[in-house]
């Protein structure tokens, strides 16, 4: 085998080992605890939520474009996981893009589950959790495993590859994440680049 090939098998083998181990930490990482606020001043704990299997934490806005277009499979994936004790939580970000009298009705902006019922927004004070999870658009998303200590981050980013058109998407992450927690695997991607809007820092 000459030099350069074997330069070249030495650098693949490499940057698989370091994919492999960004993965292993992306998959390990804990979070103790977290609060969010609800509408009514409630305050939701992540461990209030030991008991689950999994949990999601969603940051969307009604003003980005790209949470509009993720609305309906939002909706359809928390329907579909709430009986496999799975909780998914919906937060609201401040993103950078002015808000319209029309991005500011809630009514029409509500994410809804395959019932037909609304989703209730969260509000995330000071933007805490979001940096806690290292959250930087809506919407992206975070699965959370219960574990000793307090939560595994499983995955976070993306929740599929094709936010524009639904019935083009080939890769499902957030949905292949869930079901490998649930099976007690390892998410088959830890972790992967959302499209969406920047949430605007305070």
């Amino acid at each position: 085998m000459s030099f350069r090939r074997l330069s070249l098998l030495t650098a693949a083998l490499l940057l698989t080992a370091a994919a492999l181990a960004t993965t292993a930490r992306a998959q390990t990482a804990l979070v103790t605890d977290f609060s969010l606020t609800k509408a009514d001043n409630a305050t939701v704990s992540l461990s209030s939520l030991a008991s689950s299997k999994a949990v999601v934490v969603v940051f969307t806005n009604p003003a980005c474009p790209f949470s509009r277009l993720y609305q309906n499979r939002l909706g359809a994936l928390s329907s579909s996981y709430a009986g496999r004790g799975v909780e998914f939580l919906f937060v609201t970000a401040p993103i950078n893009i002015e808000q319209t009298a029309e991005t500011l009705d809630a009514d029409k902006l509500k994410v809804k589950t395959s019932a037909g019922a609304d989703l209730q927004y969260l509000t995330d004070e000071g933007l805490k959790t979001a940096a806690l999870l290292g959250i930087s658009k809506t919407p992206e998303a975070v699965v959370l495993q219960p574990a000793t200590g307090g939560f595994v981050v499983r995955y976070r980013g993306a929740i599929d590859d094709n936010p524009q058109m639904e019935a083009y998407v080939k890769d499902r992450y957030l949905k292949n994440a869930l079901d490998a927690v649930l099976a007690g695997q390892n998410a088959p991607i830890a972790e992967k680049r959302a499209s969406g809007c920047l949430i605007k820092k305070n």
